[in-house]
């Protein structure tokens, strides 16, 4: 059984606020914020309507960076002795879009609680893995990213292998996915009721 989330839910920089999740601080006013909808992505920008990127023009190159510019590829993996992420000058969500085709680095403000590694790159492969398997929507879907979080969290923060990531994001994806709408109760008992 699954628990329930609640705000302030959170896997790395992806938090739970007023219900909707986000990448970085949508809490406090004129921060940049990365909305997860159920259309797409939506870039918050102070003195901004932001903008919004629809779920089928995503393609590979999901991936998070640290720092103040975009550009600064030299703080991709930055992280401290105690194994967060080190310095506060806010992250980037990079993403390759098609139709027509450009890289795009959506801006981030980190919170105030500092992000464990391990839970920073489960996000990133989180989100890698849906979009090579084509179904980026599923972050669109709150209660779908809850049970996901739920999933992901926790554990030790420690160094992991890529394949250590795949293994707990493809657990994680099997668990959020709905039971077999063609079975509500999910396996039968062999042994009868």
């Amino acid at each position: 059984m699954t628990r329930m989330v609640g705000d302030g839910t959170s896997l790395g920089p992806l938090e739970l606020f007023g219900g909707r999740w986000g990448v970085g601080d949508a809490s406090r006013p004129d921060t940049h914020w990365v909305e997860f909808r159920p259309d797409g992505l939506h870039q918050h920008e102070p003195d901004s309507e932001g903008r919004s990127i629809p779920w089928p023009r995503i393609m590979t190159g999901v991936r998070l960076t640290w720092g103040k510019h975009s550009w600064s590829t030299n703080s991709r993996g930055m992280y401290t002795l105690k194994g967060t992420v080190a310095g506060r000058a806010g992250g980037w969500m990079h993403l390759t879009l098609r139709h027509p085709y450009e890289d795009q680095a959506l801006r981030f403000d980190q919170h105030e609680r500092p992000y464990r590694a391990v839970d920073a790159l489960r996000l990133e492969s989180l989100m890698r893995q849906l979009v090579d398997e084509g179904r980026p929507q599923l972050l669109g879907d709150p209660e779908w990213v809850g049970r996901a979080v739920v999933s992901l969290t926790g554990g030790k923060n420690s160094w992991i292998t890529s394949r250590a990531l795949r293994r707990a994001v493809t657990g994680a994806i099997t668990s959020a996915d709905p039971a077999d709408p063609a079975d509500p109760d999910g396996p039968s008992d062999p042994a009868g009721p």
